[in-house]
């Protein structure tokens, strides 16, 4: 029998790439455009031509090296998972009301890559596509041939002879230890997927987890299930192991440290209360929608007790002589909590003041080692390493995992869609 054969566009460093290996999918060619991305790529997927540069420049080539190494074949899957820094948060209506009146500007280049990626589609014709994205994806419009138009419409309407079905997906519902949402769109020409998508309603596999669990779902894992375990740290004391060279954290200087070891778990230091007198009365931080629509954080949340005056251990900033409370999000310098999900594994995990990214117990943030935990990475199967031998950094390991979804959802599906 033949190998079960793909390509992957915008394949970053090939974290979603594992999913396809895990299933036994040999991926033939791949496209990068980010050079310290197609070297970490390379180095893990020796076996894949990778073709780097620019889509647009490049489709041709990959178009062509695909079909030089099908033989004849017919291409399975196509995983396409262009950038998404362009897609818009906005409501599709009041999008398209500002680019009408002029006050917004019709596109981000990044949101037209799937243009080209819909050419190289249409010309390989996969049996199956998987295009994975934020949700915002779903609101987001392109120019196209004289018109605006949905990218998930657009979709529709360049792979009609395929069936498409775009669903929001939260990661928690399929075992992953991490709340996480994307728009996956699968566009299939397969018989067999066709056939239970008539039966079933759907091309995607049934949710395993849920919040509470059921008759037919696990509860959520959760992060003590992942990395209770785990060597403890300490950002002031003990910031990595001594046996586990990811198993690291970013030094906190002491007033931060402050900060975060009087935060409860599952509470920001946002929140904290007096230490000094122990006043529990202090009003907690708190955001709302302003007129535009945009969540803000309340610029008066107190920072000196209302009950000794003592100053709160609450994040705040020192100058000319006035102190004030640090802007930022109620979810800033927050503990996560052991018995629910991670909240998404983003590039910033490593940062005190990220999303709710301190450990549940101990005075520190999550390590590399607990972010792939996290992200459904063993590390045994990834080097961050360059093909020239050389170790990832830190700031090229954070941006290959926020930029990447955990790819224990992407092999469950690709799993399935065979």
């Amino acid at each position: 029998m033949s190998p079960t054969t793909a390509i992957s566009l915008f394949c970053s460093s090939g974290i979603g790439d594992l999913a396809l290996r895990r299933v036994g999918i040999d991926v033939l060619v791949a496209n990068e455009l980010v050079r310290e991305r197609s070297d970490l790529f390379k180095n893990n997927f020796p076996t894949t031509h990778l073709i780097e540069g620019s889509i647009w420049e490049k489709r041709n080539e990959i178009i062509n090296k695909t079909v030089e190494l099908l033989k004849g074949r017919t291409l399975d899957f196509a995983l396409v998972t262009p950038p998404c820094q362009g897609m818009s948060k906005n409501g599709r209506g009041k999008l398209l009301a500002e680019i009408r009146a002029g006050r917004r500007s019709k596109v981000d280049d990044r949101n037209m890559l799937i243009i080209p990626s819909l050419e190289i589609i249409k010309k390989l014709q996969p049996t199956t596509v998987v295009f994975e994205n934020v949700p915002e994806m779903i609101n987001t419009v392109i120019p196209f041939e004289d018109n605006l138009i949905g990218i998930v419409e657009l979709i529709k309407l360049e792979l009609s002879d395929w069936r498409v079905e775009a669903q929001i997906v939260e990661f928690a519902d399929y075992g992953i230890p991490q709340k996480r949402q994307r728009l996956i769109t699968v566009a299939t020409k397969d018989e067999r997927l066709l056939n239970s998508f008539n039966t079933e309603g759907t091309l995607f596999p049934k949710a395993t987890h849920s919040a509470n669990g059921c008759l037919f779902t696990e509860k959520w894992k959760t992060v003590r299930d992942v990395i209770s375990d785990f060597e403890p740290l300490d950002a002031l004391n003990k910031p990595k192991s001594e046996v586990n060279q990811l198993h690291y954290v970013p030094k906190l200087d002491k007033t931060k440290y402050f900060w975060v070891s009087n935060t409860p778990q599952g509470k920001s230091a946002f929140d904290n209360q007096c230490i000094e007198c122990g006043c529990k009365k202090n009003p907690t931080h708190s955001a709302r929608k302003n007129h535009e629509g945009v969540n803000r954080a309340s610029i008066e949340t107190p920072i000196h007790c209302l009950s000794c005056g003592k100053l709160l251990p609450r994040p705040v900033v020192t100058k000319n002589g006035q102190t004030r409370l640090m802007k930022g999000f109620t979810s800033a310098y927050k503990r996560m909590a052991w018995d629910s999900p991670a909240s998404a594994i983003t590039r910033n995990f490593p940062y005190a003041c990220s999303d709710n990214k301190l450990h549940p117990e101990q005075n520190r943030t999550l390590s590399v080692l607990e972010a792939l935990a996290l992200h459904s990475i063993d590390p045994n199967e990834y080097k961050f390493e360059y093909i020239n031998g050389k170790k990832a950094g830190s700031v090229a390991i954070r941006d290959t995992l926020g930029e990447s979804v955990p790819p224990k959802f992407l092999e469950i599906l690709f799993n399935y869609l065979r």
